[in-house]
This record gives C-alpha cells, sequence and structure tokens, in this order.
C-alpha cells in the first residue's frame, strides 16, 4: 500500500445503522469540533491539549491532507436520516481516525474513537464506527494490523475493543495506557466483513451530502 492512499477517504461516505461517517471537513470545526475540545473530560480521555481556533483548523487540514492519516466525522444516523434539513453539523458526534505508525510496515494502523456527545455514549455508536473503519483499512487501505492506544482509566473504551477482538499487548506507566492489538488474519477478516455487511459505502460531495 502507497500512504497517500490514506487520502482516499475524501470522497466517500459510511452509510450504517447508527452512524454515518463523512470526511472531516473544514466546516466541521467551528461549530462543534473546537467546542467539543474545549470539555476538560475529552481533553484527558484523548490526551489532547486545547487548542486555538486556528490550531483546531490546522489540525483538520493535517488530518485531511497528510499521507499517513484517514479520519471520519462521526454522524448520529437517526438523526441525520430522519430530521428534515439536518445537517452534518447538527447531527456530529464523535471522530474515527486511522494513521499509519510504522515507516517500516505500512500495514499497520493505530486507530482512535471519540464519541464526544456524551447523550450519544453507551449506545453502541463508538463500536460501529470502529467496526466500520475497521473494514475501510482492511479492504481499501490495504491494513493488515491495527493498535489501540487508550488511557488506563477509560475502561469502557478498553472494553469495547476487546469486544472487537483486540488483545492488551501492554501497558505504559509513564503514559498511563494500555495497548491493544489486532491482527487481521483470515477468520478475523471474514467477521468483521460478516459484522459491516450492513455498512454502505457511498460517494460523498465535500460539505453536502445529503441524507437518504
Amino acid at each position: 500500500m502507497q500512504a497517500a492512499t490514506m487520502r482516499l477517504n475524501q470522497n466517500t461516505l459510511l452509510l450504517g445503522k447508527k452512524v454515518v461517517l463523512v470526511p472531516y471537513t473544514s466546516e466541521h470545526v467551528p461549530s462543534r469540533y473546537h467546542e467539543w475540545m474545549k470539555s476538560e473530560e475529552l481533553q484527558r480521555l484523548t490526551a489532547s491539549e486545547p487548542l486555538t481556533l486556528e490550531q483546531e483548523y490546522a489540525m483538520q487540514r493535517s488530518w485531511r491532507e497528510d499521507a499517513d492519516k484517514c479520519t471520519f466525522i462521526v454522524l448520529d444516523a437517526e438523526k441525520w436520516q430522519t430530521q428534515s434539513g439536518a445537517t452534518e453539523e447538527s447531527c456530529m458526534v464523535g471522530d474515527v481516525n486511522l494513521f499509519l505508525t510504522d515507516l517500516e510496515d505500512p500495514t499497520v494502523g493505530e486507530i482512535e474513537v471519540m464519541i464526544a456527545e456524551p447523550s450519544c455514549r453507551g449506545k453502541g455508536l463508538g463500536t460501529e464506527a470502529v467496526l466500520a473503519m475497521l473494514s475501510y483499512g482492511v479492504t481499501t487501505l490495504g491494513l493488515t494490523k491495527f493498535e489501540a492506544k487508550i488511557g488506563q482509566g477509560n475502561e469502557p473504551s478498553i472494553r469495547m475493543f476487546q469486544k472487537l477482538h483486540f488483545e492488551q499487548v501492554a501497558t505504559s506507566s509513564v503514559f498511563q495506557e494500555v495497548t491493544l492489538r489486532l491482527t487481521v488474519s483470515e477468520s478475523e477478516h471474514q467477521w468483521l466483513l460478516e459484522q459491516t455487511s450492513h455498512v454502505e459505502e457511498k460517494p460523498y460531495r465535500d460539505g453536502s451530502a445529503e441524507p437518504c
């Protein structure tokens, strides 16, 4: 896989039962994303520092343009499909990211997910977003190994990844995080395809995808 293919998702929308994944555009920054990242809880859970609006726009461009990153904004599918005139910004609940961490092995991707809206947690949105991203990573980006680094105190996220067949392989007391890993064997690939058989890939028009 060439690293540049990590940018393939810029015209891709993934439609699931609970979530819709759309590319992260500049339109998503001021209305919701920047507000989310002012939360001390989210900063702690994502090991992030507070950014100015200008820095957040720069970060968005990085996720959009860098060859080693792939990110989707997570939308609430029910809200996006059933509310007349609903915008992507009004349906945003979080994001899911993949990035290449091993220059020697382009088949390894680190995955992160954030469900930023408290009312949307514990409902399976993060699980479906991660499954869709894993499937996209395997089938489109050519990844076969995934890692997730999660704060030791974030037990719901650790349990979610373990349910998705990730195994804990390391603990860092310095960074207070655990590393979980999934190697996609033939049987794991088949399981992943079964779990995401309902997810539809559709063309995305920058910032103007209409609900179905």
